[in-house]
């Protein structure tokens, strides 16, 4: 139903409508390193700022700040707001986060927001219902034309649609935080837009980035809603600019998160067991690193191979990287090639170094430099969810490297994969599982770090936040983070001609060694070959391998 052309009308409209929306920085889930264990974790990212759905005097506002910074929480940083006819607004922010230090481990678990935040008078929301009737049904008969309706017939769906919203508010489980981000994402996808209207305003009053679990995960969902809605895909990464932390803020951002986390820990360990049981009768090996990131998961197979009885082998190692990574290990992969290339010489390994600065998607058999005869290991880790498949455009690359890589005859290939299925889902159920998944990752945060510390609105938003409304506002080519579950994994490699190589038990039992140091909801299963770490029963990291 078009709107009238009374200014009266399109006063009230822009009442309901125009709320403003400010701009935040979140980023995609980036490398990161740990100098101190020897391990990196690497997803791929890009500069890609978007809306904030975060009300100016509900939110917690983050400057970006150096790595020993004793502060990231500004009471009043200055906030650029555009309304929706584009015009910008300044406001100034009053409210600073409020920890929560009172909090058990047990309460995080899919937690709720609260419930007073919510709109519970029936009567307001009726009224404010019937406003909006009125300034859509304005006298200018000439805009129902067009839809082969009366204006009584019209006000009548109208009316219908608003008491099916007001039914909706009345059965909705009062301030349960994950049903109201549900039944926003359903009003989306059924292009209902006054209730998503409506339940974005509501949510507006609950999410925050210093809240529990639900909270802090419900402000970066509904940044990536609110994107959506806006159409704003790529529209809007291209035409904002935002703040991007230094390479070395970055830096201290990822190596946090690699702490209290065993997710990263875990797929590198797996991988470089794997490897090293494939290869230990060999006396030289080569490996291919799809995303080599820093370099630091191969510090610790170094040192491996170093004390190996009988001496160590000749290692070459072929490190792949695009320029998104350049960024935050603040330089090129020559970086990585001089560290590792100085580790190896301390241990008195045999050393040489192929860096490929190009995207895996760009990537051709003459840019491996593979050797007749070499012992060939092949690393996938947390990269190829990345690659575009069949589901995106021709070109199916995902399936291209894999067999670009059985092609090579490999002694063993590792992969390391989120366990979640947001690859050709269709919104609704994508943002389901988007929702179920985060909100473990969330809450496995929340019991390593207090709500008031310094640096974990940092992770949450410049580690996982970017990846969350990349997955959540984006289509076709401009969506990267398309994850799969192993099933489907299995039947790429299968496709391309691989089989199963089965996992060493001493993988396991270091495995569970290392779970020993964390919480004790992490969980660790193995099943038909394959090593799947999780949190509270929800399996997120999925570690095999092939031949």
């Amino acid at each position: 139903m078009r709107p009238s052309q009374n200014p009266e009308d399109i006063n009230k409209l822009n009442r309901f409508y125009n709320q403003p929306i400010e701009y935040q920085d979140s980023f995609f889930l980036p490398s990161f390193d740990n100098p101190d264990n020897n391990q990196s974790f690497y997803a791929d990212h890009g500069q890609q700022p978007q809306f904030s759905a975060l009300k100016p005097d509900q939110r917690c506002y983050v400057e970006s700040s150096t790595g020993n910074s004793s502060e990231h929480v500004s009471d009043s940083p200055p906030i650029v707001a555009f309304f929706a006819d584009g015009s910008p607004m300044l406001q100034q922010g009053s409210d600073s986060c409020r920890s929560d230090m009172h909090h058990s481990p047990d309460e995080t678990y899919h937690s709720s927001g609260n419930s007073s935040c919510f709109t519970s008078d029936v009567t307001d929301l009726k009224h404010k219902l019937r406003e909006l009737e009125t300034a859509m049904l304005g006298p200018d008969s000439e805009s129902l034309e067009s839809y082969n309706t009366t204006p009584v017939a019209a006000a009548n769906q109208i009316s219908l649609e608003s008491d099916k919203m007001v039914g909706m508010m009345e059965l909705m489980p009062t301030g349960d935080l994950k049903e109201v981000l549900i039944a926003c994402a359903k009003a989306i996808a059924e292009n209902n837009l006054i209730t998503a209207e409506w339940l974005m305003s509501e949510l507006r009053t609950v999410v925050s980035v210093c809240g529990s679990p639900i909270q802090r995960l419900g402000a970066y969902m509904l940044e990536g809603l609110v994107a959506r809605l806006a159409s704003s895909g790529s529209s809007i990464y291209k035409a904002l600019r935002c703040k991007e932390p230094t390479s070395v803020e970055l830096f201290s951002y990822m190596h946090l998160l690699y702490e209290i986390c065993p997710y990263f820990k875990f797929g590198y360990l797996s991988a470089n067991g794997a490897i090293v049981d494939a290869m230990k009768d060999e006396n030289s090996i080569h490996i291919i690193d799809f995303q080599i990131a820093q370099g630091s998961q191969w510090i610790t197979l170094i040192h491996a191979l170093a004390a190996r009885p009988g001496g160590p082998p000749r290692i070459r190692i072929t490190g792949i990287d695009d320029s998104t990574s350049a960024y935050a290990r603040g330089g090129g992969i020559e970086i990585v090639g001089r560290r590792l290339s100085s580790i190896a010489a301390s241990c008195n390994v045999p050393f040489e170094f192929h860096p490929v600065a190009a995207s895996c998607s760009d990537v051709e058999i003459e840019h491996l430099k593979v050797r007749s005869g070499e012992p060939l290991a092949v690393n996938f880790a947390l990269v190829l969810h990345h690659m575009p498949d069949e589901s995106v455009g021709t070109q199916n690359h995902r399936d291209r490297l894999l067999r670009m890589v059985k092609s090579l005859s490999p002694k063993i290939v590792t992969l390391v994969e989120q366990e979640s299925n947001t690859n050709t889902a269709q919104f609704f159920p994508r943002f389901l599982e988007t929702l179920n998944y985060y909100l473990s990752v969330f809450e496995s945060i929340d019991v390593a770090l207090p709500r008031d510390h310094k640096e974990r609105i940092n992770v949450e938003q410049h580690c996982l936040a970017r990846e969350i409304v990349n997955i959540l506002a984006c289509e076709g080519a401009e969506r990267v983070e398309r994850h799969e579950l192993l099933e489907r994994w299995r039947s790429r490699f299968s496709m391309a001609g691989f089989k199963p190589y089965p996992l060493s038990s001493s993988v396991n039992a270091t495995i569970k060694t290392l779970l020993e140091n964390y919480y004790q909801s992490y969980t660790l299963d193995e099943r038909n070959g394959v090593l799947y770490l999780g949190w509270m029963n929800r399996d997120l990291i999925a570690s095999c391998a092939w031949k």
